[in-house]
């Protein structure tokens, strides 16, 4: 799936950035006071990059992040009010199976597909322009939420990649050789990290966000996520300023006035 967010890559050559992205149904209010939030086991990746730029990812450092980023949920939802549930595997979700949950995971990641695909890669669909996220997980995911009593479903994706010592060499190397007219190929570290959240009472996928940082400087980061603080950084980034809809937006503007 990673391959339908590189339309969102924007470092320059010596520099990097940060860069969100969110859309939101058009009637969307972030979750507020004596809700119910379920969120999956986060899936998480993270990388070595070799000398010659794959990726090989780390068992140690994917469970060293999986786990920072669950205690920084665990933080900044509770602190939302609302009733937070992290299911750490898929038979953990009272009320539900471990199948059904499988079931849904792999329909969101369908539905996750086509988000990225045409509201971040440039082909967009003209009957859902101006209409919002307009996507669904249907009555499976209504089922589920009567079933098992949550309101929302949030479902996180990130991976990250470390640059290993000696690719963090080369990138010097590369850069030094600019300035005398040789540039030797080189490649940053990249995170990336997308969630979306699914209203169970609709079944309709309410709010999407993508993150995603680069940089080709040698040794570069914006928040290790295998540290608390990386975590923190990164989940901060992608969940902490949820936009309300288009239309809830124009009406709080319009009150305003």
């Amino acid at each position: 799936m990673r391959r339908l967010f590189l339309a969102l890559t924007a470092a320059s050559s010596l520099a990097g950035c940060v860069q969100t992205r969110q859309y939101a149904d058009l009637q969307f209010t972030p979750p507020q006071g004596d809700y119910r939030l379920l969120v999956l086991r986060p899936d998480v990746a993270v990388s070595s990059l070799t000398l010659g730029g794959v990726p090989e990812q780390r068992a140690d450092w994917t469970e060293a992040a999986r786990t920072a980023i669950i205690t920084s949920l665990k933080a900044q939802q509770g602190a939302r009010g609302g009733h937070l549930l992290i299911a750490d595997r898929r038979s953990g979700v009272p009320g539900a199976d471990a199948t059904t949950v499988a079931d849904l995971e792999r329909l969101n990641s369908a539905v996750d597909q086509a988000i990225a695909e045409h509201k971040y890669s440039g082909n967009t669909l003209p009957t859902k322009r101006r209409l919002g996220l307009d996507y669904t997980l249907g009555e499976e995911a209504i089922g589920f939420g009567r079933k098992t009593g949550f309101d929302y479903m949030l479902f996180l994706h990130a991976e990250d990649q470390v640059a290993s010592t000696a690719r963090v060499a080369m990138q010097v190397i590369g850069i030094a050789g600019c300035f005398i007219g040789f540039c030797a190929p080189s490649g940053g570290s990249d995170q990336l990290a997308y969630a979306s959240l699914v209203d169970l009472r609709t079944g309709e996928v309410v709010w999407f966000n993508v993150l995603q940082t680069g940089s080709q400087l040698p040794g570069m980061k914006f928040g290790d996520i295998r540290t608390q603080a990386g975590a923190d950084q990164m989940v901060e980034r992608l969940l902490g300023r949820m936009k309300p809809g288009r239309n809830v937006r124009r009406v709080a503007a319009a009150g305003q006035e």
